[in-house]
């Protein structure tokens, strides 16, 4: 009897954090929806866009022990990126990443920046991401539609707001501003002989 009981309250614990869990992941798309505004189309040129922001996500964690005083992690997180700034190059983004980190030598990540319009920014992160510090710096890498050759970094450092046992976090960026340049396309000219 004492086994069914155990069993129903570890029930109950799991059924609160996915309660938990699923209204974390509700206010998460709910904040990448469009936004209300229309955002100007960055001017193919080679002028820098500063911006400044905040970067919320969510995702799973899962760790590996290396020893007592060190530690490795993959992570992926999803979110939203809100900019400010006169020359930013959008009001916001949905955000994906994925993260491996060492506790002693620091992480490498990739991003995915998706505007209002479905165009993308890639980046790389690398960082400290040790216990004494947490600076992360963004390289963009290019990207899809107006991002295509985008150039430029990023900084911030990151707040874990939620850690559970079961590898679930929440948090948010501190502090993130960056700028970006995007190179225009190359010319689309004629192609000889087809008259296109």
């Amino acid at each position: 009897m004492n086994l069914i009981r155990a069993i129903a309250l570890d029930c109950e614990l799991r059924s609160s954090q996915f309660a938990i869990l699923l209204f974390s992941g509700l206010l998460v798309v709910a904040a990448c929806g469009p936004a209300p505004q229309t955002s100007a189309s960055i001017p193919s040129s080679d002028e820098w866009h500063e911006f400044e922001g905040t970067w919320t996500a969510a995702g799973n964690r899962y760790t590996m022990r290396l020893g007592t005083d060190r530690q490795a992690s993959i992570a992926n997180f999803d979110g939203s990126l809100l900019l400010a700034g006169h020359s930013r190059p959008a009001v916001g983004f949905r955000c994906e990443a994925i993260v491996l980190n060492d506790s002693v030598s620091g992480m490498v990540g990739r991003a995915v920046w998706t505007d209002e319009r479905g165009d993308q920014a890639y980046s790389e992160l690398r960082g400290e991401g040790t216990a004494t510090s947490n600076r992360i710096v963004g390289t963009f890498l290019g990207g899809t539609g107006r991002y295509t050759g985008a150039e430029g970094t990023y900084e911030f450092a990151w707040r874990f707001v939620l850690e559970n046992e079961d590898g679930i976090v929440q948090g948010q960026s501190i502090g993130l501003k960056g700028r970006v340049r995007v190179h225009p396309p190359p010319a689309r000219g004629n192609v000889e002989g087809t008259g296109q």
